[in-house]
């Protein structure tokens, strides 16, 4: 009877599996902070790929880190980057079998950690950045990517990168943006795997101040609508149910939320001590998420609860 006279259902359709891959590695290496999350070379990303869409998952987001890094992130467009080799490897094996999404950010490619170029004061350039990041989108669309993902949160973003889009061509490839992106002690785990952490300084000055009110959030949200934005995104997730929700009963489009590291790490830790149950606080809280409004779901358990699913 709970079956039938449910409201809320995590299907795995609505799931996306945030995926890493690594230039210059001969097998997977474990993340310790992020049990069963590898950092993929090209070649057991194509494998967890094709597993993960035969599982049913919705889509996949890609993340890469280079071999080298310089102050302008140049490796995240090069021809010869690790993302975009990345997205035409599984565009190529993978069609429009899924929804193959790139994040696009510079962190990940920058020798000092942050979003963007830098100004000599070391604060992020916010104009230099978004030239930057229009020329990123356009890569990784002309590489395969069916959505581009800026999470960077300068302003202007998503209009920079609409008008990048746009004049090469690529008017068809949507914007989902990271539109209510918090100054987060969530991320911790990412920084490992992503390898993208600030050499100095935080991101405090252009990620959302958490004690901030679901106002200024939807304020963002508006702002990346009206820029061009095709979808929009919360992250974290757990934290900020009531953002979520809010913003899920407000805007028209599609609405995700990403259950970031720091989740996936606190629950596999207390499952590891044995203080909880794995299962089904995975699922309690997958559904908590799409309760709040989340059409769309970023989870690194996103095969597993697949596989529960099916």
């Amino acid at each position: 009877m709970r079956g039938l006279f449910t409201h809320t259902r995590v299907a795995a359709a609505d799931l996306v599996l945030p995926m890493f891959v690594k230039e210059g590695i001969a097998d997977p290496v474990p993340l310790s902070s992020m049990p069963g999350v590898v950092q993929h070379n090209v070649e057991s990303l194509r494998k967890a790929a094709a597993e993960a869409v035969g599982a049913g998952v919705g889509g996949l987001i890609l993340f890469g880190i280079p071999a080298e890094k310089d102050q302008l992130g140049t490796q995240a467009d090069a021809e010869d980057g690790v993302l975009v080799k990345a997205l035409q490897a599984l565009r190529s094996d993978l069609g429009d079998d899924t929804v193959l999404m790139a994040d696009l950010c510079l962190c990940e490619y920058t020798d000092h950690g942050h979003c963007g170029p830098l100004r000599p004061n070391g604060q992020v350039d916010n104009d230099a950045t978004l030239q930057r990041y229009a020329e990123i989108a356009v890569a990784q669309a002309a590489a395969g990517a069916h959505v581009v993902a800026p999470s960077g949160m300068m302003d202007g973003q998503v209009a920079a990168i609409r008008t990048g889009l746009d004049d090469a061509d690529f008017a068809d490839i949507p914007i989902l943006a990271y539109s209510a992106k918090y100054a987060s002690s969530f991320y911790g785990p990412f920084r490992e795997a992503a390898e993208g952490a600030p050499k100095f300084g935080d991101r405090a000055g252009y990620q959302q101040d958490p004690a901030r009110s679901v106002d200024e959030a939807l304020r963002e949200v508006r702002l990346d609508l009206a820029e061009g934005a095709d979808a929009v995104m919360v992250k974290p997730a757990l934290a900020y149910l009531d953002v979520l929700a809010k913003i899920a009963s407000t805007v028209d489009v599609p609405v995700a939320a990403y259950q970031v590291s720091g989740e996936y790490a606190m629950i596999e830790a207390a499952a590891a001590a044995g203080m909880i149950d794995r299962r089904r606080a995975v699922m309690e809280t997958l559904t908590a998420i799409r309760r709040a409004g989340a059409d769309v779901v970023l989870s690194y358990w996103a095969v597993e609860v697949a596989g529960w699913l099916a």
